[in-house]
């Protein structure tokens, strides 16, 4: 009597610890970048008069280390498709924790300006092959509750800079530098954990190394697992670059990129400066409403994981930049005649950007096949470092020349900027196979269909 085994294609197999600790170790890189990118706003507060900082000063160093994540964002891309994930993503925390305590010992603000860029450049590169990596090792039908664990630990390394800072700023005469310091913790624990974490299967098979790919999935997966069929990287007619604004992606490459700007431009530029914003809309105690915002940039975080699996992406995305224009017009509008309500607005404001945040570690790995991915996300990343670098250089400038009310109603058009772009031509991804996309055109929706 003889018995068959029943296979089952790679991309559904269960999900299992293995694919759980790739997501921690991918989400431990998005804490420490949270944390870095968050700590800095109180930083800037704490060193201003031992750093003799000018508004130009503090923009340029808010804006620092988001700069070096684009270049770092559109370096790595086509070097991990080319070489791979894994080589990057095992050694990159180490890199950054060395950067980090370095800070300590900065005398000028010109010494933590180079350091900031150059941590930023690493953090752009880690953004590149954790979301890849993550995005190629997760089971189809859990992807997006993987990768949406990224988006919560950014999250929450954010709002735990924020605390982090205010618990060390009585500590010496210079509490900066340990807020500055801190950060090597958690990058030093990610370093660790992320040691023998294998290269993503599909971008083995796409380089021929078919043995190697089958025994990963084997160790990891089972024997049972139908390997998928992709193409043998040939010899490339054009860069991946090119191939990213050709016929067949560009349109997938221009929503990547608008929908990602659009949607860091005002969660950086308010979170980074949320104690100044909260004071100038009147609330009395700015430190404890920003914590407010912070925190329920978590909680946003954490709802969007819940939520991300049961609605469309379109859905999401489209619903999700015009709830939150809504909110912010309605904060400047309503917010003289109440400080509680202006805290509330702000705050609901921030749950609703840190929900749709989760699809900024979902939906731009969604967009690009396999040979591309890395690339596409890099460049996806890199134009949202742009405008996440310009806002927040240049939002305390305007907040000082032309005030509040301008540089918020700023943010409601570029939010509407981004709800029109994704209404009239994002794809829904969330049932795509990134096997088959690699042969997939452009799915098309008619203006206004979700």
């Amino acid at each position: 009597m003889s018995t068959t085994t029943t296979s089952i294609k790679y991309e559904d197999i269960p999900l299992n610890r293995f694919h759980v600790r790739v997501a921690i170790a991918g989400s431990g890189g998005q804490f420490s970048d949270g944390f870095v990118l968050g700590i800095v706003g109180i930083v800037l507060a704490s060193a201003k008069q031992d750093l003799q900082l000018t508004p130009l000063l503090t923009g340029l160093l808010g804006a620092a280390t988001l700069s070096g994540l684009f270049l770092g964002a559109v370096i790595t891309g086509p070097i991990a498709d080319r070489i791979g994930r894994s080589p990057i993503f095992r050694f990159d925390m180490l890199l950054i924790a060395c950067l980090s305590i370095s800070q300590f010992f900065i005398q000028e603000a010109f010494q933590l300006l180079a350091i900031r860029l150059v941590i930023g450049l690493v953090l752009g590169a880690d953004y590149v092959v954790s979301k890849t990596l993550v995005t190629e090792h997760a089971p189809r039908h859990f992807r997006g509750k993987l990768l949406s664990m990224l988006a919560v630990a950014w999250a929450a390394g954010y709002v735990f800079a924020y605390l982090a800072g205010f618990l060390l700023s009585g500590i010496g005469d210079e509490p900066w530098r340990f807020m500055l310091i801190a950060s090597a913790i958690p990058e030093l624990i990610v370093f660790a954990f992320r040691v023998g974490i294998p290269e993503s299967p599909l971008w083995l098979l796409l380089k021929g190394k078919t043995k190697e790919a089958a025994a990963i999935v084997a160790r990891v997966a089972g024997p049972n697992v139908e390997m998928p069929t992709l193409p043998v990287a040939g010899v490339r007619k054009q860069t991946r670059y090119r191939e990213l604004f050709s016929s067949q992606y560009r349109r997938r490459t221009i929503v990547g990129v608008v929908f990602y700007v659009c949607q860091v431009i005002p969660y950086f530029a308010l979170g980074t400066f949320a104690p100044q914003i909260m004071a100038a809309l009147g609330a009395t105690n700015s430190l404890a409403a920003g914590a407010t915002y912070n925190v329920f940039l978590l909680t946003g975080a954490i709802v969007g994981m819940i939520i991300v699996d049961r609605l469309s992406r379109r859905l999401f995305l489209i619903g999700s930049f015009f709830i939150g224009a809504l909110l912010l017009a309605a904060l400047v509008v309503l917010s003289p005649s109440s400080t509680v309500l202006a805290v509330i607005l702000f705050a609901a404001f921030a749950l609703v950007l840190a929900a749709a945040a989760n699809l900024e570690f979902i939906y731009p790995p969604e967009l690009f096949p396999t040979e591309i991915r890395a690339s596409g996300l890099g460049i996806v990343t890199a134009g949202s470092r742009i405008g996440s670098a310009a806002s927040t250089f240049l939002l305390p400038i305007v907040l000082a020349g032309l005030g509040i009310n301008v540089a918020l109603f700023a943010c409601v058009g570029v939010l509407i900027i981004g709800g029109l772009v994704c209404w009239l031509w994002a794809p829904e991804t969330r049932r795509e196979s990134l096997v088959t996309l690699d042969r997939a055109t452009n799915i098309k929706h008619p203006a206004g269909r979700v």
